[in-house]
């Protein structure tokens, strides 16, 4: 398989596993309105929102996605913000309060090197990967790669039990 066809059946892959989970998401909500005793909870602490992407926030998911799209070429911290965005539908919202810490600690890493459009203006800044950042995307993709396919194998049941739906 030539890559842009691996990219191409890798982008229909997940964004087929976001659209489950959005019908998880969807039924979570739904479950939420039924619950009559949600007052009596205590509220969450901030930043414990969402599990799900709490979770995926931990797991390095984040910096595997930002190397990612940097391994492709130059990038800044909004064209990153929104390519994240679009290819997980929105389940795993970035913002700048985010992004931007993020991208200044791989790069205090030597993982990426930040470059001013216009240097002698304050401007976009460009990130790209460097020798170290490539190593340290290689190494993300491997080790993050388990932990991805627990959530789609828990979504998939999760739709199957609710839904009646057989996984896959």
């Amino acid at each position: 398989m030539s890559p842009p066809a691996k990219r191409t059946a890798r982008h229909r892959a997940t964004r087929e596993a976001v659209a489950r989970t959005s019908r998880v998401a969807d039924a979570r909500e739904a479950a939420r309105s039924l619950d009559t005793r949600a007052e009596e909870r205590p509220p969450r602490a901030p930043g414990d929102r969402d599990p799900f992407t709490g979770e995926l926030r931990k797991r390095e998911i984040l910096p595997l996605l930002v190397l990612h799209f940097m391994s492709e070429g130059p990038s800044y911290g909004n064209a990153l913000i929104e390519r994240i965005d679009a290819v997980t539908a929105g389940v795993l919202h970035v913002n700048p309060n985010t992004m931007y810490p993020l991208l200044r600690q791989l790069e205090a890493r030597g993982l990426v090197e930040g470059q001013w459009e216009h240097p002698e203006r304050r401007s976009r800044r460009y990130y790209s990967l460097t020798a170290e950042g490539r190593k340290e995307y290689r190494r993300l993709v491997k080790e993050v790669r388990p932990f991805l396919d627990s959530i789609a194998r828990s979504i998939d049941e999760i739709v199957a039990e609710v839904y009646g739906e057989e996984p896959g």
